[in-house]
């Protein structure tokens, strides 16, 4: 099998070789061109089909072995067989909700509630797919889950906080099963049949905020994600917070296009984990507090990434005082140190990636899932050159295999856009991000004394 893999690897290498390098800039720094690679993948090999084309891209990054996990040693994010928890390391399907994903990455230890939330996204798919009578089956059994309450409560800091989140969740799962029984009795394709079908899907939401709150709960007070002491000098998010920016158009008059309709700016809600990325979350939040961001335009937009984070002038990020451990750049930009956080360790690893410590395969907390995934950038061949660039992913789960994702364990997933993500679709080199600010969570931000 090994030998079959770099046979594809080769063939997919002497097709596609001109794109596999990097853009060129001299300033850029950018995630792999892994959408350009897969496209021309594609054209070579139209004759098989898109399917495989993946597959080839897939075996030109993964070619080792999976490494079994040690089950013994899984802390705050414990091994599970269900494919959504483990979304970058396995699994026949890519867990892609960003609110999903991050409660996933919450570091709490409640097997219950991860039951209880599996069931009730699962809801959220039927009622999408028009498997009414198995949404109908997901609601009884999320009923029969929550009637034991202190299953929960006995794992957050305020019982009375999840006690009025899991009375609400009961209380909302009747009109639900109301909704969902009503879309059974109407025609197919009917108006009725859309407005229960809608009403169902405002109803599981509404329980699902209150999943949010119960989960949030559970994370042991004065939680902090283990980082080494010597990056002790450099800012660090010790919880989550939430960011929001606007942007216009570069002409600052044009429309962004959302599948026809217009609209005058785009605002993106993002979450930013400083469970799973304390360091990169840290200078992202400090760079948006001290208006880094603000009146920057995108420096690149391609179908696979949106880009920014590069001020005019020479330096490629942002200029201030080194970290000890990991200094300046060459134009006296603050760098920070590649961070990696694996499921089932303590704490992130530095200045490497997840294949150079022989654990390539394994699922990061944060994956590259979703539709709006934020990556820290760097030089490709230096884990510890990221500053000030960032960029939001354009997750196509055609070009990125379920298991077999390019990015995870190469560059810090640190957060999802949870609102607005589908702009990012209109967002356009030489577009401007006309305010960045943080919303909630800064006093989770903590400088380095």
């Amino acid at each position: 099998m090994v030998q079959i893999t770099w046979l594809l690897v080769v063939t997919l290498a002497a097709i596609v070789k001109p794109t596999l390098a990097w853009v060129p800039s001299h300033s850029h720094q950018t995630p792999p061109n892994t959408a350009r690679v897969t496209l021309q993948a594609e054209a070579a090999f139209a004759t098989v089909g898109r399917a495989l084309a993946s597959a080839f891209l897939t075996a030109s990054i993964w070619t080792a072995a999976v490494p079994a996990f040690d089950y013994g040693a899984y802390a705050m994010h414990p091994p599970s067989a269900v494919a959504k928890e483990m979304a970058s390391g396995s699994g026949s399907r890519v867990n892609k909700d960003a609110e999903s994903l991050l409660r996933y990455g919450l570091p709490i230890k409640n097997k219950d509630v991860r039951q209880l939330q599996g069931t009730l996204e699962d809801i959220k798919t039927d009622i999408g797919t028009k498997r009414k009578a198995a949404a109908l089956d997901g609601v009884k059994k999320s009923k029969t889950l929550l009637a034991k309450p202190d299953k929960y409560t006995i794992s957050c800091r305020n019982t009375k906080v999840c006690t009025d989140a899991i009375v609400q969740m009961q209380a909302d799962l009747d009109p639900l099963s109301n909704a969902l029984k009503d879309s059974q009795e109407s025609f197919t394709g009917s108006d009725q049949e859309r407005a229960a079908l809608d009403s169902a899907y405002d109803y599981q939401r509404r329980v699902i905020e209150q999943l949010t709150i119960l989960e949030e709960q559970m994370v042991p007070a004065g939680y902090k994600t283990i980082v080494p002491a010597a990056y002790s000098d450099l800012a660090q998010l010790q919880g989550r917070a939430t960011v929001e920016m606007v942007l216009k158009k570069a002409d600052g008059k044009s429309p962004f296009n959302v599948e026809g309709q217009n609209y005058p700016q785009a605002k993106l809600v993002m979450v930013v984990d400083g469970y799973a990325a304390p360091v990169t979350s840290g200078n992202f939040v400090d760079l948006v507090l001290k208006g880094f961001y603000n009146n920057m335009q995108i420096q690149r937009s391609d179908g696979f990434v949106v880009q920014t984070g590069d001020p005019d002038g020479e330096a490629d990020g942002y200029v201030g005082p080194g970290s000890k451990t990991v200094g300046q750049g060459k134009h006296g930009e603050r760098l920070i140190p590649l961070e990696i956080f694996v499921r089932g360790d303590a704490g992130p690893f530095y200045e490497t990636t997840i294949e150079d410590e022989g654990r390539g395969g394994q699922a990061t907390v944060l994956p590259f899932a979703s539709y709006g995934a934020m990556g820290w950038a760097r030089e490709e061949y230096d884990p510890n050159t990221g500053s000030s660039q960032f960029f939001w992913l354009l997750f196509d789960s055609d070009l990125t295999p379920a298991g077999k994702n390019v990015l995870d364990g190469r560059y810090p997933c640190f957060g999802y856009v949870v609102e607005g993500a589908d702009f990012l679709q209109d967002v356009k080199e030489g577009d401007l991000i006309v305010s960045a600010k943080v919303v909630s969570g800064a006093e989770n931000l903590v400088q380095p004394k």
